[in-house]
């Protein structure tokens, strides 16, 4: 089985990681923008060959793991140079444009539109580990327009690295993943932003800094070069949230400045509930 991943970073090279132990017989080629990446990726055994575009031909598998917005640029072609029963399928954060972009494509059956939520905020080929995807959720976007043997190759290797199954059409899921991914990354980024705008004036800011800072600043150290186009692709669902976000903060600081922290008390002792949501999906 020849598998080839494009972009050996942490989503592409855990995957293929966890493919090579499940199927010892695969063959990991893979294909970066950057070729220090490459290098570095088959020095420590993420993948097994570099390769080209033009190879794609003899590919069994394609995984793109690549910023979307490159992502729609490239699908087209991967698709026009893959056989008939080749699998593709990408592992981008939105899925709308994606599928737009590809929806009169010939070999449009030959992908699979897919999302794993999973990740940490490093990047690049050491960024990447086995088990990365062990009990995650992994989002299935428009599987209808799949080959149904394609289907079930894919659904065989995402139950082996341990991956649970939700579907859902492309439009819910953005608008619903820049709720809980989107909104996430900005509060960090911004967050992150306020605090070394004031430490240019307290040098000893970061030493006061505890745990909860650092926990919530943690996706501020993820790629702009990946979650800018990101950002683009799902603008009009970003500015939603972004607007009843930045509402609530003005409801809150209001409640300050007027001191009542009875209703802030009430506030975040019904936001409390969340804790069971969160318990019930792990």
């Amino acid at each position: 089985m020849n598998v080839f991943v494009i972009g050996v970073g942490l989503i592409g090279g855990s995957m293929v990681l966890d493919i090579q132990r499940e199927y010892p017989e695969a063959t990991i080629y893979g294909i970066d923008a950057n070729d220090n990446h490459l290098e570095e990726a088959l020095k420590i055994g993420v993948i097994q060959k570099k390769a080209t575009f033009e190879e794609l031909d003899k590919a069994d598998i394609v995984i793109i793991s690549i910023p979307v917005d490159v992502t729609i640029e490239v699908l087209p072609k991967i698709l026009t140079i893959v056989s008939d029963t080749c699998l593709v399928f990408d592992v981008g954060s939105t899925k709308s444009l994606i599928c737009n972009e590809i929806k009169t494509h010939p070999k449009r059956r030959n992908f699979l539109a897919t999302h794993p939520i999973a990740g940490t905020e490093f990047s690049g080929p050491t960024a990447a580990h086995q088990n990365l995807f062990q009990q995650k959720t992994n989002i299935i976007c428009e599987v209808e327009k799949t080959a149904f043997k394609l289907q079930e190759k894919a659904l065989e290797i995402f139950a082996k690295i341990g991956m649970r199954i939700r579907y859902m059409d492309a439009e819910s899921h953005d608008k619903h993943i820049a709720y809980v991914s989107h909104l996430s990354h900005i509060s960090s980024f911004m967050l992150g932003k306020t605090v070394i705008e004031k430490e240019r004036n307290e040098r000893d800011i970061f030493d006061m800094a505890g745990s909860g800072f650092a926990s919530t600043v943690r996706l501020a150290k993820s790629s702009p070069a990946m979650w800018t186009p990101i950002f683009k692709q799902n603008k009009n669902n970003v500015i939603e949230t972004l607007e009843e976000y930045i509402t609530n903060l003005q409801e809150f600081k209001e409640l300050m400045k007027k001191d009542d922290f009875t209703e802030i008390y009430n506030k975040m002792e019904s936001t409390n509930h969340i804790k069971q949501i969160l318990n019930g999906i792990k």
